[in-house]
């Protein structure tokens, strides 16, 4: 039996709280706070206490996706990046950057969310950025 402790952010806020992901021979098993973390000091909210359930999810996608002739397919992930910035470069030609609104989330990193930003104001000239932040 392997056991590993591996120290992690967790994904659900832009908080930043750190803990250690605990696996046994290669599958999660449980979640230990950092005490050392000056944002969390050793403390987790309810939603970093179950932070690495949904990693073995049978229902977690493994692959891109992508819809041909009306179905899902997987695709690879060059395939499916230039799908997506290909129909994204679409729209922006054909109606304009203000058409499009970029959505940022609460599961990623305060710094992830700036960039997402950066990103649609500076890459697709638009100013519709919106955040679901629900802590």
């Amino acid at each position: 039996m392997s056991y590993q402790a591996t120290k992690t952010t967790c994904p659900y806020c832009g908080c930043g709280c750190n803990f250690y992901l605990e696996s046994v021979d290669g599958r999660l098993v449980g979640i230990v706070p950092d005490k050392s973390s000056p944002v969390n000091q050793g403390k987790l909210c309810v939603k970093g206490w179950t932070a690495f359930e949904f990693v073995q999810s049978p229902r977690r996608l493994q692959t891109p996706l992508i819809r041909k002739n009306g179905e899902l397919v997987p695709a690879s992930w060059d395939e499916a990046l230039d799908f997506v910035a290909g129909g994204l470069k679409k729209i922006v030609k054909e109606s304009g950057p203000r058409s499009v609104g970029v959505f940022a989330s609460a599961k990623i990193t305060n710094e992830d969310n700036y960039v997402l930003q950066k990103f649609a104001r500076a890459g697709i000239g638009t100013n519709n950025v919106d955040h679901c932040a629900r802590l």
